[in-house]
């Protein structure tokens, strides 16, 4: 059975990566896996090549764009590339996993229509732009500077919410974490 693909983005601070790791660690019922993604930075760590990421050098990152290797890909600071390639993504499918991607809004929108119904696209938004402030301040990770950027992307990103087959507002965690599962697991079946 080939596995099938589930899709999630979101802006920064919305709760989503708290979601999909409560997904993959509390039900391995679903047999979800992570894409697993290219690129061009070094390794970080323990990070090891197949594990967390394909590293690959700038070059040979952009040698496989021109190849139209990738479902999609960004390029996030000069030669700095993440992508994900398409014979990966086909691997991990007849291998019977459902591969996850936590993808940015755009990479999200390219899978969902490169794959059409095989995929699933969840938007987990936040209640509003107001209480991403708060929750972006309250990690206090990021300079006053760096969350007025991040609050800047998010409601670029916010913007893309209709392209995706369901929003789930992320209002109270329990809630949309029932939500998130119930959505999959019917996708799934």
């Amino acid at each position: 059975m080939r596995g099938k693909l589930i899709i999630v983005s979101a802006p920064s601070g919305s709760g989503k990566s708290t979601i999909v790791n409560w997904l993959m660690q509390e039900h391995p019922e679903l047999k979800l896996y992570f894409s697993i993604s290219c690129t061009s930075r070094a390794p970080r760590g323990t990070e090891r090549d197949g594990v967390e990421y394909f590293f690959l050098s700038p070059e040979e990152f952009k040698a496989k764009i021109q190849q139209g290797e990738f479902l999609e890909y960004e390029e996030v600071y000069e030669n700095r590339f993440y992508g994900t390639l398409k014979q990966q993504v086909e691997r991990q499918r007849e291998a019977g996993q459902n591969v996850v991607f936590d993808v940015d809004v755009k990479g999200g929108v390219n899978i969902k229509k490169y794959y059409g119904d095989l995929a699933l696209s969840l938007f987990i938004q936040p209640p509003s732009v107001e209480e991403l402030r708060r929750r972006l301040e309250g990690r206090a990770t990021d300079t006053p500077d760096a969350i007025e950027q991040r609050l800047a992307k998010a409601e670029y990103e916010l913007s893309f919410a209709a392209q995706f087959d369901r929003v789930i507002i992320n209002d109270d965690l329990e809630t949309a974490k029932q939500e998130t599962l119930k959505t999959v697991s019917d996708f799934l079946k």
